[in-house]
């Protein structure tokens, strides 16, 4: 399962990147809130049939609602706040919703260079909180970590660029991002947490939007069809995993599909590898595949 999910993220990746092609002149220029929705990333509500080794749930929400902080539609600097939250209902007695992920975060984005046709670089730094919402002890008598109950807290900085440009011959907009994230070793993380989950992590995602060919020029549309590709690579001391270990990686590819027959949603296939995501269930490796809908609000 894990070369499966490295050779289609890296396969996709290169193959739909398309360097050198020849852009586009009618498509406008992109707007920055646009850049940053795609770097925020979009709401989803997965359907109760996960292929992997996830619990059962009868369903994950993924919720992040965005508000944008700008002087004008032209501006090169705009800030966002995300209350993120993502929840998971259980497939058990009463389908209860445990231990919530609560992540708010603060994100500014600056428009570094603005090329004709649609080709631009932007910075991006974030503040951002991950808890459960709870105060118990972090782990049980037995040693085990306490996932029902157990508090879990940290909070980190994230500094970026994003790559867009538009490709021709795909008819299609591409996003390329690279961050480095810091979960700074102090009072502003759980003391648990330390040596058993990774301070340092440096993500990338790769994006590409199909974008329907009649009347592009005239009338913003929906992309018909998106991928993206995520990888992440935790570095520092971590459960004595040596330094080039494959525990420090996490894969993740998104298929999304938006019919004509909807508006501000579609359908969704996720392949993801590597540590659970959900606050405490960090210590869990997911190798999984999910369906569901996705909002897609995106217009090109």
């Amino acid at each position: 399962m894990k070369r499966q999910l490295a050779i289609l993220f890296f396969a996709n990746m290169f193959s739909l990147f398309g360097f050198g092609q020849k852009e586009n002149d009618s498509i406008p220029t992109i707007e920055l809130t646009t850049i940053a929705q795609v770097n925020q990333g979009n709401s989803l509500i997965t359907a109760p049939i996960d292929i992997g080794n996830i619990e059962s749930l009868w369903f994950e929400g993924n919720l992040i609602p965005n508000f944008y902080i700008r002087e004008s539609k032209d501006s090169r600097l705009m800030g966002v706040i995300t209350p993120q939250i993502i929840i998971r209902m259980y497939q058990e007695e009463s389908f209860p919703v445990r231990t919530p992920s609560y992540m708010p975060q603060i994100t500014v984005y600056y428009l570094l260079s603005l090329k004709e046709n649609l080709k631009s670089l932007s910075l991006f730094g974030r503040l951002a909180h991950h808890s459960n919402g709870q105060d118990g002890d972090f782990f049980l008598a037995n040693g085990d970590i306490n996932l029902k109950s157990g508090d879990f807290s940290t909070n980190y900085y994230e500094f970026g660029l994003i790559n867009t440009n538009f490709k021709s011959r795909y008819n299609a907009v591409q996003f390329l991002s690279t961050s480095f994230q810091i979960h700074p070793i102090t009072h502003l993380s759980s003391e648990e947490l330390k040596n058993i989950y990774s301070n340092y992590r440096w993500n990338t995602t790769f994006s590409i939007f199909k974008i329907p060919t009649n009347n592009i020029q005239l009338k913003k549309k929906n992309a018909s069809f998106s991928i993206k590709g995520q990888s992440t690579w935790m570095f520092g001391d971590v459960n004595d995993w040596n330094g080039l270990s494959l525990n420090r990686l996490n894969l993740s590819l998104t298929l999304y599909y938006h019919p004509k027959f909807l508006e501000d949603i579609g359908f969704f296939t996720q392949l993801y590898h590597g540590m659970d995501y959900y606050n405490i269930y960090f210590d869990h490796k997911l190798d999984i595949v999910r369906f569901g809908i996705m909002t897609e609000k995106l217009r090109f």
